[in-house]
Parts: structure tokens; sequence; C-alpha cells
């Protein structure tokens, strides 16, 4: 088992995937919990998740969110390497009008529980949230707050230091291999 450590630097923004790799519900109810379980602004507990695992309803998520917007001549997955299945984050507006940062604890939770049972998946807040809302004919007391797409990966995703004065952006090489540049350690403490 991976220490925690392991776990987050593991935890990569995963864009391609085995699609014909099956989640099944009861793996993403058991994600699920470990949001529940999580920690919640006021102990409000504003959120709720719709899940999906089959074919006609994960493409019409895929339809509604935008894939890596610093790759522009990228579209997304082709077909073949599209999640198998998407949790998305729902702020229910009949507890609060605020959400603060729960969904953000939340979908952590989720990813960390995700990659340690080998799977992988990717965060995204660039959402057709009323096109969506109108697929899965949700009420109006809902609002969608992240999405995540979860599979088993099917790319390398490597962390790079990134040098003084470097370019922030993520980027693939001729191997399809994800680069993803991090600030040093030193630079992020000011004191």
């Amino acid at each position: 088992m991976m220490n925690l450590s392991e776990l987050i630097k593991k935890n990569r923004s995963t864009r391609r995937f085995y699609q014909d790799y099956i989640i099944e519900r009861q793996t993403l109810v058991d994600l699920v919990d470990l949001a529940r379980n999580s920690a919640s602004g006021s102990n409000k507990q504003p959120l709720k998740f719709y899940l999906s695992y089959d074919a006609d309803t994960n493409a019409k998520i895929f339809e509604q969110v935008k894939w890596a917007g610093y790759l522009e001549d990228w579209d997304g997955p082709v077909e073949g390497e599209k999640p198998s299945a998407y949790i998305l984050i729902i702020g229910d507006k009949d507890i609060t009008d605020s959400f603060g940062v729960d969904h953000g604890i939340a979908a952590q939770s989720i990813m960390l529980g995700a990659v340690e049972r080998g799977l992988g998946g990717c965060i995204m807040g660039s959402i057709k949230r009323v096109n969506l809302m109108g697929d899965l004919k949700f009420p109006d007391r809902y609002h969608i707050l992240l999405v995540l797409a979860l599979g088993k990966p099917k790319e390398s995703v490597v962390i790079e230091n990134l040098e003084p004065g470097g370019d922030i952006k993520y980027w693939r090489d001729n191997q399809g291999v994800h680069h993803v540049p991090k600030r040093n350690l030193d630079e992020l403490i000011i004191n």
C-alpha cells in the first residue's frame, strides 16, 4: 500500500484511459464515501454526487466538458481512450448557496482513493453546466461544481521541476508522455 506522499505524487490528471475497463458502481460508491467522511465547512454537508458508469450517460457527460486547456490542438480522449466512469460533484442549493471549498476537499479525497485502487482521473471545472443539467434532467436546486473523469490510466504523467522563469504549462512529448512542471519548494515558502 502506498503512503500518503506516494499517493499524492501519483495522483496526476489523467486524460487518456482504457475505455473498456469496467468500473463497478460499488467502487464509485466507496469513493464517494471517502468524500462523505471528509471535512465540510460548518459541517453543512451540502454536496451530492451523481455516478455514471454506463456508455450512454458517459457520452452525454463527455460532450459537455473541456479537456486540457493548454493542449490547444487536442480535443480530448479519442474513442477507446475515454473515461470508464464519472462522478459529478453537485451543490444542493436547498442546503446552502455557498459551497466554500467542500467540493475541492471531496474531489481530492475521491481522487486519492481512486489512485489507491489503481485508477486515475481528471478533475474538471470547465463544464457546459446548463447543457449537462438539461441532459441529465437535474432539478434547479442542484448546481454542478466539478466533473471527475475516472478510469484505468492509459498514459504516463511525469512531474518535472520548473526552472526559474520557466513555463508552467503542461505538455506532451513525441511519445505521448504528459509532462507537468512544478515550482520548486523554495519558491513556494515565503519565510
